[in-house]
């Protein structure tokens, strides 16, 4: 069955794929390239299945055929997703469902500092272009992206609100928390994979995985290695993945129109995750 690392982009997934790469590697040379775990979807997932997944309506279609496809050796997986907990067309298809999924690890991060992440890695014109990418329900690659394969994200909103629905072994972790405390939330993660999955780890593995990606060490390492994850734009104009960081501080950069505009829009679910 499969475990989700479910998140909106540039919330903070990355980083704990990255960790947990480290962690199930258990090599002294870490490289952050090895890519142990993968995103869903990839294109072989629906070999067999559809011959345009790049359309949206087949990719919604043959989402959960792909999942048991993946399944079949009844193992556990773990995939990074961006992907919302979304239905298709009232209900005709969904992304997932409790008998593909063992549980989600949902990954969130204030909006106040997103929005400057999507404004540097979608390459926006300014703040206001950068709200409007998260405001609106969006659909990652598709028919009308030059790389297919589509990603159904939606709005910041309906992302947050569909994954909090997922009932089954669900753990919300916050990017702000990641930060701030990283040993005691890195803990929680393994515990809760413990918990579901029986997976072992030691705790010197989990302290040295922990350090392996902080965010320094994988800054140095995006400079020495490069970074597979970063966009084919970004490589082309040497724009690093691993750019600001916890430097990315919304108090220290937003003008106080576009954080009012951001609280306005987001108000409800940054009430109940406690960012206001």
């Amino acid at each position: 069955m499969i475990i989700w690392l479910a998140s909106y982009p540039k919330s903070g997934n990355t980083w704990i794929r990255l960790f947990l790469d480290s962690l199930f590697i258990a090599s002294n040379e870490f490289n952050i390239n090895q890519n142990f775990i993968q995103q869903f979807p990839l294109r072989s997932n629906f070999d067999g299945l559809t011959g345009n997944i790049n359309n949206q309506r087949e990719f919604a279609k043959y989402c959960i055929s792909a999942q048991q496809k993946i399944n079949l050796d009844r193992k556990i997986k773990i995939f990074k997703t961006h992907n919302a907990f979304w239905n298709w067309n009232n209900g005709e298809f969904f992304f997932t469902d409790e008998k593909q999924t063992l549980g989600v690890l949902h990954i969130v991060r204030d909006p106040r500092n997103i929005v400057t992440s999507i404004l540097n890695y979608f390459h926006k014109q300014n703040y206001s272009n950068a709200i409007d990418f998260m405001k609106k329900n969006r659909v990652l690659g598709g028919d009308e992206d030059e790389h297919g394969l589509p990603t159904i994200i939606g709005s910041w909103s309906n992302h947050y609100k569909s994954w909090r629905k997922f009932k089954k072994n669900n753990l919300l972790i916050k990017y702000e928390n990641l930060l701030k405390k990283p040993e005691e939330e890195f803990f929680k993660i393994t515990n809760f994979l413990k918990n579901i999955g029986n997976f072992e780890f030691s705790n010197k593995n989990i302290l040295k995985a922990i350090d392996n990606c902080r965010f320094n060490n994988l800054s140095k390492q995006e400079d020495i290695h490069g970074f597979v994850g970063n966009s084919d734009t970004n490589k082309k104009i040497n724009k690093k993945f691993f750019n600001l960081g916890p430097n990315n501080k919304w108090e220290d950069i937003l003008d106080d129109k576009t954080r009012l505009e951001i609280e306005k829009l987001f108000y409800e679910e940054m009430i109940d995750i406690g960012y206001l």
